[in-house]
């Protein structure tokens, strides 16, 4: 999967920008604060409707403008266009020029990888920053999942406002809470299993990126959840035996809703016990696992952005994660500076150099 080109109508400090981007690797290279970044969070917006930094999305307007709009052609089997306009208030999609009435019908379409120096504090962030992550990645594998979870997320906010009724009306009747309970119970047990089998496609895939990249073995990835190895009943009854708590709390305290995913390695807990470095290297396993599930799963090569990774990371382990990175894979670079890069790499690529809001490309060329 490729994306041709990319226009721009007054998004962040672009009042209007044009590219073509090679179909390989893409650097995009600017100091800080120069818009570098702005080029690859429209790519993401074009995909998932929404900022990866997550700003409010009138943020991503220019100032003194009405709207944004991104646009791209997008190369996988056959092109397709893709446009989002986004107001203050409302957010409307175009794929070859039809409207799709529903973001759920129009996610999933354009697949990416993000990777940047923020997935870096992955192991030691915190439980929903884990389930953010899983839930971006899922949804470009099932629209079905997407809508599951927003099913969910609407009968949980519906429970915990009933919750709120129950403690101070005690005459309230708790029939409507058992009719909440097990609607979300069932969609809570169907985003478990969405869960638990994206966990072990991607096992198969992160122990032996650990190993290629750290020579160690025994990375796993665990998936903690309230639902795990029990069946509907049993779930039932933990509600039951909560419903008093979650009562006098005015929320619930068991569900999908507090899942975790932890790293483990040889049975120790990174997050725990593991080295900055190793720490790095397994996410950087997992993330690159990512690009295998999506070959294997659907069929595609993601667009895989690098948002300024490198940055952070020596010599080494920039190395690990090019070396994963097949000519097929379209690959877009941020960075404040190229010195980190081979000259290989960058004679090999398209370069775009980013000041003041003002694009310009460049050619590397190498002197002997």
């Amino acid at each position: 999967m490729q994306i041709l080109n990319l226009k721009l109508l007054n998004f962040r400090n672009y009042e209007k920008l044009e590219l073509e981007f090679d179909p390989s690797m893409n650097i995009i290279i600017g100091k800080n604060g120069m818009g570098k970044t702005n080029i690859v969070e429209a790519i993401y917006v074009l995909a998932f409707t929404k900022s990866f930094r997550g700003s409010k999305e009138e943020v991503i307007i220019r100032n003194n403008a009405d709207l944004t709009r991104i646009e791209g052609t997008v190369k996988d089997k056959y092109k397709n266009d893709y446009k989002i306009i986004i107001k203050s208030n409302s957010k409307r999609v175009k794929i070859n020029n039809t409207f799709i009435d529903k973001l759920s019908d129009y996610l999933s379409n354009i697949n990416v990888v993000l990777f940047n120096s923020e997935d870096l504090k992955l192991i030691k962030d915190t439980p929903g920053t884990r389930r953010k992550l899983f839930n971006v990645e899922l949804s470009q594998f099932s629209n079905e999942y997407l809508k599951l979870l927003n099913m969910y997320n609407k009968v949980l906010k519906q429970r915990n406002v009933y919750l709120k009724t129950l403690y101070y009306n005690s005459n309230a009747s708790l029939d409507y809470l058992n009719i909440l309970t097990g609607q979300l119970v069932e969609l809570g047990l169907r985003v478990y299993n969405y869960r638990a089998k994206f966990i072990d496609d991607i096992s198969n895939y992160i122990s032996d990126n650990y190993l290629r990249i750290a020579n160690r073995e025994g990375l796993r990835l665990v998936y903690k959840s309230d639902f795990k190895d029990k069946s509907k009943d049993e779930i039932l009854k933990m509600y039951l035996k909560e419903q008093q708590r979650d009562i006098t709390l005015g929320k619930t305290n068991l569900g999908i809703h507090h899942d975790d995913f932890e790293f483990s390695l040889n049975n120790f807990s990174l997050k725990d016990y593991g080295s900055e470095g190793e720490q790095k290297n397994a996410v950087i396993s997992l993330k690159m696992a990512e690009l295998d599930i999506f070959r294997s799963q659907k069929g595609v090569t993601p667009i895989l952005i690098l948002d300024d990774l490198f940055s952070e990371l020596d010599e080494e382990k920039i190395n690990n994660i090019l070396s994963f990175i097949d000519k097929d894979i379209q690959t877009f670079v941020t960075t404040t500076e190229l010195n980190k890069l081979t000259d290989d790499l960058k004679y090999n690529s398209k370069i775009f150099t980013v000041e003041h809001g003002e694009v310009r490309e460049e050619k590397y060329e190498i002197w002997i």
